[in-house]
């Protein structure tokens, strides 16, 4: 890891022109912040949305020093009435709609474009992956998503980032890491499709058989940086395997794997596309479940009764597809016959079945698996939810305050004082028309300010 964050720096320190200072944004590449985040920052909100699901306040003050919310108040006050310097930066936004960051339960920022292809893991290490979702990272922040979950990425590709990103080297999101996801042998996270010499010569440290194989597992990912357990609890509907999207892993091996990651102080996940899997998973006591294609309301009912959070992924459905007309005219259309034939059974279910989870009130937080979708696109899932039931205040709440509870992230999703000051703004208001969270004009993420007007920042960290 402490290699590929080495990496990180060399690529950044590549990036500068001979002769120019550190803080001259280099051309064709993204530019870096504009506001230190040690010094204190004024921001003027038109209107405020401190706590979604809370009252929206017209005219407020917020001020950030240190990474740090140091206060919220009414009206538009000045540094005179706040006791600050007097040249402390102010950020108007008197016409804008401020709220938290919005946080992303369910990405793979290592994903998307060639990465995509399975013949690039077997051509390319870590650090082209590293690279590749520093891209993406930086195409989410810039949609106003400050914190992202990324659940299954190569090797230690995103510990790398997610280090460079803490320590300041570049900009992105705030990352929680899986790293590799816990896979039985054949299942989701597995090699498939390829000669048995290239799949017997991939590591996949993740694959697991057997309660004691898969605690090692749990550990191991742990030791070497997993923020949070991924659980390929279920077959998959990507992956070219033929062993349907059922129950892979047994209730034993369920069991061990939580426990395991519970007692060493992780959340524990899992993709589950089929009931049986669903079902497993919620009786182990697993945090959350990711897609929950094939849940009936017999597994949400369970899954309300238990307080395990659901995370749906809805917008990559409507990207690729939700009928087989689309799907062959859309960007998965080459996918190979056993993940085509996966996808065309799988229809609108996810649709419907997030219409249920809203009418019975299973809690629900925003995750999108882009990297299926395009990186940067993740507002669309909140538009999702409403158009499946939810009002846009229950949508906003899913990519913020739900969000942090679902993925233990305790210092962000609201904005208030000791929390870290990850902020922004809106150009329209969400709340009379929900599309408006496509519009971020302004992205602030632990006090220093990556977006402004619309305009990346133009000078360094």
């Amino acid at each position: 890891m402490k290699k590929l964050i080495g990496c990180a720096a060399a690529l950044t320190l590549a990036l500068a022109a001979p002769g120019l200072a550190e803080t001259t944004p280099v051309p064709g590449t993204p530019p870096h912040p504009t506001a230190p985040a040690a010094l204190p920052t004024i921001l003027h909100a038109g209107k405020l949305l401190a706590v979604p699901g809370e009252k929206v306040v017209e005219q407020a003050t917020i001020v950030t020093r240190d990474g740090k919310i140091l206060a919220v108040r009414s009206g538009y006050l000045d540094a005179a009435a706040l006791g600050l310097p007097a040249d402390t930066a102010v950020v108007d936004l008197k016409n804008r709609f401020v709220l938290p960051g919005f946080m992303d339960m369910h990405v793979h920022l290592s994903s998307g474009g060639s990465a995509r292809n399975p013949m690039t893991r077997l051509k390319e290490g870590p650090e082209y992956f590293a690279i590749n979702a520093y891209a993406n990272g930086y195409r989410t922040l810039m949609a106003g998503f400050t914190t992202v979950r990324d659940l299954g990425s190569p090797g230690d590709s995103l510990f790398a980032l997610r280090d460079a990103i803490r320590d300041g080297i570049v900009a992105g999101p705030k990352i929680i890491a899986a790293g590799e996801g816990i896979s039985p042998t054949n299942g989701h996270a597995d090699a498939h499709g390829l000669r048995r010499d290239l799949m017997e010569a991939q590591i996949r440290p993740g694959v697991c058989d057997g309660a004691d194989d898969c605690r090692r597992a749990v550990r191991n990912a742990i030791k070497y940086g997993a923020d949070v357990i991924k659980v390929h609890v279920t077959g998959g509907v990507l992956d070219e395997s033929d062993a349907g999207t059922g129950q892979q892993f047994t209730d034993e091996e369920l069991r061990a794997i939580v426990d395991a990651g519970h007692a060493m102080g992780r959340k524990v996940t899992t993709h589950a596309h089929g009931k049986s899997g669903i079902d497993a998973a919620v009786r182990a006591g697993y945090d959350s479940i990711e897609h929950a294609m094939w849940a009936d309301e017999e597994s949400l009912k369970l899954m309300k009764q238990h307080g395990t959070w659901l995370i749906p992924t809805v917008w990559p459905i409507t990207w690729v597809g939700d009928t087989p007309e689309k799907v062959r005219q859309g960007p998965f259309k080459n996918l190979a016959p056993n993940s085509l034939a996966k996808l065309y059974q799988l229809g609108d279910q996810p649709k419907k079945m997030v219409r249920a989870a809203i009418r019975l009130g299973v809690p629900i937080a925003l995750g999108t698996d882009n990297g299926i979708a395009p990186h940067g696109t993740n507002g669309y899932e909140m538009l999702e939810y409403v158009e499946a039931g939810m009002t846009p205040m229950e949508a906003l709440k899913t990519g913020t305050v739900n969000a942090a509870k679902a993925g233990g992230v305790n210092d962000r999703g609201s904005i208030a004082p000791g929390l870290a000051a990850d902020i922004i703004a809106l150009d329209g208001d969400p709340l009379a028309d929900i599309r408006a969270v496509l519009s971020v004009d302004f992205v602030m993420r632990d006090g220093i300010i990556f977006k402004k007007d619309g305009k990346a920042g133009e000078t360094g960290l």
